[in-house]
């Protein structure tokens, strides 16, 4: 009896088939992309820069401090993650010097003079934890949002979102985003 040899399977194409299926999938991933939080960095330093800032008055800065064991310090208080953005708000839309038309704050005179000059200033520890940090930023970016979302149901009927282009730059406008950030420290003195 002779003997058979095994039947063998054509390897040919198997190259040709995991090429196809390495580009299939390569084409049909996505890939997630984080976009980050959003801060406009300001222009690089020129060495012989001639010009001085201009002073800002103290009232003017409103100081957010967040320490390694996570505590916050707002305007030299203790204060909740959660009561930050009202004291935002307040801050923001003061009219401490009465040029703001559009302002509906109570007119403290020790706080800031109106929302173009106020600047919000955070500090943070080199221990302070991440979870703390984005709820500081959520914080502050959602009353700046809240109170453009309130002046544009005041003066166009609608929320900001709705808006046209020109409206939300003109809103953008009125109560802009100055969230200065100073480099993490170690404010424990350790």
């Amino acid at each position: 009896m002779a003997k058979r040899d095994a039947p063998e399977v054509n390897a040919g194409s198997m190259a040709d088939i995991a090429f196809m299926l390495l580009i299939f999938f390569l084409v049909t991933t996505t890939m997630d992309v984080d976009s980050g939080i959003s801060r406009k960095l300001p222009p690089m330093q020129e060495d012989e820069q001639t010009e001085k800032p201009p002073p800002i008055k103290e009232k003017n800065l409103f100081e957010v401090v967040a320490n390694a064991n996570d505590q916050l310090l707002v305007e030299g208080n203790l204060m909740l993650p959660g009561d930050l953005r009202a004291a935002t708000k307040e801050f923001l839309n003061n009219n401490g010097d009465g040029s703001c038309d559009y302002c509906t704050g109570s007119r403290n005179p020790s706080s800031s003079d109106n929302p173009h000059k106020a600047i919000i200033t955070v500090q943070n520890d080199r221990g302070t934890s991440y979870n703390l940090y984005i709820q500081i930023q959520n914080e502050l970016v959602a009353a700046i949002n809240e109170l453009r979302n309130d002046l544009a149901l005041r003066d166009y009927g609608k929320p900001f979102a709705e808006l046209s282009e020109a409206n939300q730059k003109d809103i953008q406008k009125k109560f802009p985003q100055k969230i200065s950030e100073a480099e993490p420290v170690n404010l424990s003195g350790s």
